[in-house]
């Protein structure tokens, strides 16, 4: 069965990159990705699907200019009458909503601190279909610089709820564990218990987290791995910086910028036991 994505779940990631074959080599060195340019011969650009044993991960791009980084897409039923609603609730169109060929209707937008983001009405790619795996994408979270505006925004823009589950404000879309389990994960309720996770884990999408010294707001990706440590190895020897790490209570984590300058981070999951 195919993973499919209920209005407001973050559904996919990309990454704009100015030299796609570096990237491919890249990613496809530290995650084992596979890749298949989508684009019809003699369209301008480029457009790679990435696969992580054979499953759709991501996508990679080819873009000239601007900051290199990756790019969180939330599913909406209907991307004209999304942008229309995200825009009465303060939102700022960057980009109408577009047909990407058959695969689906996207639009680019920017919230009121001008953290930007997409929005994706899937056709025939209904969005990411491995996650969560050593390999591909795990979360994204927001970094912003103002919780109370962004909780405030994204609230009222998608329906989310917002919970401090004491180590971090976890943002839920109410239902969406209903939706695993009724598909693609009918025991997710078990295997969560199993781990200690807390209320709500299972309707949980994304992360609220503060910015840093120096860092503008914005959706960062994370991407889970089977070994941090060996990631770091991995990336260095592939051409990355490795800008910091650090274990929790759930997670050993690494943030790296890959050679072109986009950043993400490399999260083993190594939840309490006991």
């Amino acid at each position: 069965m195919q993973r499919i994505y209920p209005q407001g779940v973050p559904c996919w990631v990309d990454t704009e990159q100015p030299d796609v074959e570096a990237a491919k080599e890249f990613y496809g060195g530290l995650f084992g990705w596979t890749f298949e340019d989508v684009m019809p011969p003699g369209a301008p650009g480029r457009y790679l699907i990435a696969r992580l044993d054979g499953q759709d991960v991501g996508g990679l791009a080819g873009g000239a200019g601007g900051t290199t980084a990756w790019n969180t897409y939330v599913a909406v039923d209907d991307a004209d009458a999304a942008v229309n609603r995200l825009a009465a609730a303060g939102a700022k169109v960057l980009s109408p909503p577009e047909d990407a060929g058959e695969g689906g209707r996207s639009a680019v937008l920017a919230d009121p601190q001008g953290v930007v983001f997409r929005i994706w009405q899937a056709k025939r790619r209904l969005g990411a279909q491995a996650v969560n795996q050593p390999g591909a994408w795990n979360f994204s979270d927001l970094h912003t610089a103002d919780r109370n505006e962004a909780i405030a925004f994204y609230e009222n823009a998608f329906g989310w709820q917002v919970d401090d589950v004491g180590f971090g404000l976890m943002i839920r879309r109410p239902g969406y564990g209903d939706h695993l389990e009724a598909t693609i994960y009918p025991d997710i309720r078990k295997r969560q218990t199993d781990f200690s996770a807390p209320p709500g884990f299972e309707d949980a999408i994304a992360w609220i987290g503060d910015t840093s010294t120096n860092e503008p707001p914005h959706w960062h990706v994370t991407f889970a791995v089977a070994d941090r440590d060996q990631a770091v190895l991995d990336a260095e020897r592939l051409g990355a910086q490795v800008l910091s790490q650090e274990d929790t209570g759930w997670t050993r984590q690494a943030l790296i910028r890959d050679p072109q300058g986009a950043e993400f981070t490399a999260s083993q999951f190594t939840p309490p036991t006991g």
